[in-house]
């Protein structure tokens, strides 16, 4: 027996009486005589019925166990989300009742927990990217990128951003996407041999109307960027340089801040993040104090009160920034603080030299199983140069025909680049190009299994078309 519209309504019959009055209407029903009669349904849907919560769980569990979790093959994806082990403390915190709120804290005087953390979270980002100031974070990645693009386009009253096909693909779409229609314009520069950007190309790019220089550190092939040279030629032109920084990666490298970047923007999902499917992210963003009044989100300052005690609360901006799109600089107006807050806890529990020591250990395993897998008949280097935490191979065969057959042995191989291929048009063939990434979770026998398994591969492969 079908439900009628009033089953959903939870009014009275007298309220609906003087709701309908107001608006002038008979019936519900005569609310929807607009909606032509050819595209309304009138019987009931075709729906089950109702199930107990028990047998909900046990269906959700059948479901569960049709797929494979990431978590349990060895898993060598990357391309901007990575498999970093996330310490019990994280979580321990994070689900405190207390923090576990994603509200706007306006009201200081009730918020003081929330505000710290958040300011906590800033000064890490600061220290960690030598700049002079950092928001409370952004939704990731991408939408951090667009908004330096914007914040970029605001400053210099400069209509193109020239950003290197090294910048990942899918922040180079948000970043489209975003200024479509208002901001700068994207303008990509292609790569050079072994997946660096082109310099010599990126000069000729920039010119007086360029608002800001985009490069990604290390770049989504695992490349290393020549920073400085870089702002030297965003500087000479008179744009901003934008850094797309991996964080861990600072805890080794030389800040970006230190090498002239004006705006540092990128993602923090390593630092109390698991992969999740992809997401939740964490953007951060953090500028130069230049620009710290044009800054998105959410800002928190450390202050006194009348009593002299240690206050934070939300600082350069006024309410009409998070709530009214025609007065704000931005439409950003949340942001994941809960990840934030993770991010911190992970950092503190990691500490200076813990990072650096996490960093040291991602490079070397990345740096063993690199060497391991150009010993592979078949197998040549994409990524020239040292690497971090990810590097780019080509093999003889399309990439994503290994990963696929890597599955059952337990390996998730990593990234075939030709899922981008229409984002990175000026690197080529890129059927056989396969990102791998390796964080401090890999163990030496795990790559030495992973590497037996491409070599047997590659050989039954050239064995079959032999």
């Amino acid at each position: 027996m079908g439900r009628s519209v009033t089953d959903y309504v939870p009014h009275s019959e007298l309220d609906v009486r003087a709701l309908l009055d107001a608006v002038g209407a008979q019936s519900i029903e005569a609310l929807f005589e607009d909606i032509p009669e050819a595209v309304r349904r009138r019987e009931p849907l075709a729906l089950p019925a109702g199930l107990s919560e028990l047998e909900v769980l046990n269906e959700m569990r059948r479901l569960a166990a049709a797929s494979t979790p990431a978590t349990s093959l060895v898993s060598f994806l990357g391309a901007g989300i990575y498999d970093h082990y996330v310490p019990a403390v994280v979580d321990a915190v994070v689900s405190r009742s207390e923090l576990a709120t994603a509200y706007t804290p306006y009201q200081a005087e009730r918020s003081q927990g929330v505000l710290q953390t958040i300011f906590e979270f800033q000064t890490a980002i600061c220290e960690l990217t030598g700049m002079d100031v950092s928001n409370a974070g952004l939704y990731d990645a991408g939408t951090a990128l667009a908004e330096a693009s914007l914040l970029a386009g605001h400053q210099t009253r400069r209509g193109r951003v020239v950003v290197s096909a090294g910048v990942h693909p899918e922040y180079r779409q948000v970043l489209a996407t975003e200024t479509a229609h208002h901001g700068p314009r994207p303008q990509v520069v292609d790569l050079a041999a072994g997946a660096a950007t082109d310099l010599e190309a990126l000069g000729a790019a920039v010119d007086a109307d360029t608002a800001a220089v985009v490069l990604q550190q290390p770049n989504f092939f695992g490349a290393f960027e020549d920073l400085g040279a870089a702002a030297e030629i965003a500087h000479a032109a008179g744009a901003l340089f934008v850094v797309v920084g991996d964080p861990l990666a600072m805890g080794l490298l030389e800040a970006p801040g230190r090498l002239g970047a004006d705006i540092v923007v990128g993602e923090a999902q390593a630092f109390g993040g698991a992969m999740n499917f992809g997401g939740p992210g964490l953007g951060y963003m953090a500028v130069t104090r230049k620009l710290m009044r044009r800054l998105p989100g959410r800002l928190v300052g450390e202050t006194v009160d009348s009593e002299g005690k240690r206050g934070f609360v939300l600082t350069l901006q006024t309410r009409e920034q998070h709530i009214r799109r025609e007065k704000a600089t931005s439409n950003i107006c949340s942001n994941h603080a809960l990840s934030a807050l993770g991010a911190l806890v992970h950092l503190s529990w990691l500490g200076r030299e813990g990072l650096a020591e996490l960093g040291l250990l991602c490079a070397r395993k990345t740096a063993y199983l690199r060497q391991a897998l150009l010993a592979v008949p078949g197998v040549t280097a994409f990524t020239a140069g040292p690497v971090f935490r990810e590097l780019a191979v080509r093999l003889p065969v399309p990439a994503a025909q290994l990963v696929e057959a890597l599955v059952p042995l337990g390996f998730l191989a990593g990234v075939p680049a030709a899922r981008f291929a229409a984002q990175l048009a000026g690197a080529g063939d890129l059927s056989g190009v396969l990102l791998v990434a390796v964080t401090e979770k890999r163990t030496r026998a795990e790559m030495d299994a992973f590497v037996a398994a491409v070599a047997a591969h590659l050989a039954s492969t050239e064995a079959d078309h032999a």
